[in-house]
């Protein structure tokens, strides 16, 4: 059993785990050894609430295939049981990062003091600025 809050929960009977090859350089190990992880997760046809399988198929992201399911494939550890625990880690960050509802943002207004102050430093900066130009002598004309 997954737990990933107190509402939800994924028995282990509905995921689909096997073990394949991993790829990449590992000299003889690697070509004789299934330790990397092929986690299969049916959204549909799983029993967490109807608002997470909402949230994850509403979802785009690619470990979300266009039927529902989501595929994870774990090969960073050289053992089997790591890239096990591994992938199901991943599959419950997964879901708890796409059923994160959004706080709804209320506009606010600037206060009275902070226009004051926007207005104060853009006055000194044209002053600065004004100060940049030619200096002249108050004997030469124009």
């Amino acid at each position: 059993m997954i737990v990933i809050s107190r509402q939800a929960s994924i028995p282990d009977e509905e995921l689909e785990i096997t073990a394949v090859r991993a790829q990449g350089a590992g000299g003889q190990h690697v070509n004789k050894a299934s330790t990397a992880i092929h986690l299969r997760f049916d959204i549909r046809a799983s029993s967490l609430p109807d608002f997470y399988k909402e949230r994850l198929l509403g979802a785009s992201h690619h470990l979300i295939t266009a039927d529902g399911v989501v595929i994870i494939k774990a090969q960073e550890y050289r053992s089997q049981e790591m890239n096990r625990e591994a992938a199901v880690a991943r599959l419950v960050a997964l879901i708890k990062a796409l059923t994160v509802v959004q706080k709804s943002r209320r506009p606010t207004r600037p206060t009275r003091a902070s226009k004051e102050r926007r207005l104060n430093n853009k006055a000194q900066k044209s002053y600065v600025k004004a100060l940049r130009g030619k200096v002249r002598r108050p004997d030469q004309d124009k």
